[in-house]
């Protein structure tokens, strides 16, 4: 057992795993402040997205929300920052507790809400982290504003179309994200008839700067198969795939763990199965052009590998982290050095 997982044990989960979060952050950002810039071996740089990254492997949204950490994670050896979800107007989430660890699944369950400081605050830090010589790739994941009726689709267009247009020029890619569980309405919008629109325009607001839409693993195989089609089709720069599941089958956390934890998305070794297979059809079905960044249930450097060549372009993680500590991205770079 390694220092972190006996700290993790006997440590931090005694804490809640918010403010456990929060203390970790707190170490990130002093860790980008000491020593930043991304360190890993020339071999690993990865062409996606029409940029290069020092690593396919980097962390997925929901991590760092408002793109405090991201000269910290760098440092930790993440290729990449996918910042947020950032909403166009500040929100404090649902209440607490909404953060809970299933320990047995090395799983999460959050109902978080999108806290953060909003799509203004966060493009000011973005725009100051990118003045780093050496740092991460950064994307920035945006949302839908709780206030905003998700029934009301001009106005959920233009909630998005303000965060794009303030983040998408210091972003090195957007992802939409319409697939959280946690905000009233947004899973509605996969539906592919307020999709379409929706990401139009987003693309067309955004320049030059890629786009890619972030879908749930909950959708069927033939509605994935239909948001590739309509990513093919406005020609967007991908897909991510995926974000969190409302289901809790095959869990081995106790019925009484999983009942505390509640509603949410959960995270984790129980979504790797389903990740990969979206994944697949998502690769099966898309242009050769478009991309799939893939995220759920990675947590070995096998995993990475296995998304890579099941077609990711980039793999992403969350989870993990907590299970892994601050060592995980160079276990993970280290791993797939060794299988050059």
């Amino acid at each position: 057992m390694t220092a972190y997982e006996l700290l993790f044990r006997h440590g931090f989960t005694k804490i809640d795993p918010e403010a456990a979060h929060h203390l970790g952050a707190t170490a990130i950002t002093a860790i980008g402040a000491a020593r930043p810039g991304v360190r890993t071996d020339p071999v690993l740089r990865t062409r996606a997205l029409g940029r290069e990254f020092p690593t396919p492997f980097g962390v997925a949204a929901g991590f760092d929300k408002d793109a405090t950490m991201i000269a910290g994670l760098g440092a930790l050896g993440f290729g990449h920052v996918e910042v947020g979800t950032v909403t166009a107007l500040p929100q404090p989430g649902n209440d607490r507790p909404r953060l809970f660890r299933l320990t047995d699944d090395r799983a999460l369950v959050n109902r978080m809400g999108f806290n953060n400081g909003g799509a203004a605050a966060a493009a000011e830090r973005i725009a100051a982290a990118r003045e780093a010589r050496s740092r991460p790739v950064v994307g920035v994941n945006i949302g839908k504003s709780r206030v905003v009726d998700a029934a009301d689709a001009a106005a959920v267009e233009a909630d998005y179309l303000h965060s794009a247009r303030l983040l998408a020029p210091v972003a090195d890619y957007l992802a939409v994200n319409v697939s959280s569980p946690n905000t009233p309405g947004l899973r509605g919008l996969q539906d592919e008839r307020l999709l379409e629109p929706l990401l139009t325009a987003i693309r067309g607001a955004s320049g030059s700067t890629p786009v890619l839409v972030k879908i749930a693993p909950d959708l069927d195989d033939e509605q994935v198969a239909g948001i590739a089609a309509l990513a093919g089709r406005i020609e967007l720069a991908g897909v991510i795939a995926t974000n969190t599941t409302i289901s809790r089958e095959g869990l081995t956390s106790t019925a009484d763990a999983v009942a505390h934890a509640g509603a949410g998305g959960l995270s984790g070794r129980p979504v790797a199965a389903r990740s990969l297979a979206v994944l697949r059809i998502l690769r099966a079905e898309l242009p050769a052009a478009l991309e799939v960044i893939s995220v759920g249930g990675v947590e070995t450097a096998d995993d990475v590998r296995e998304r890579l060549q099941a077609g990711a372009a980039l793999v992403q993680g969350y989870t993990g982290f907590i299970y892994r500590g601050p060592g995980w991205a160079r276990e993970i770079n280290r791993g797939l050095l060794a299988a050059r």
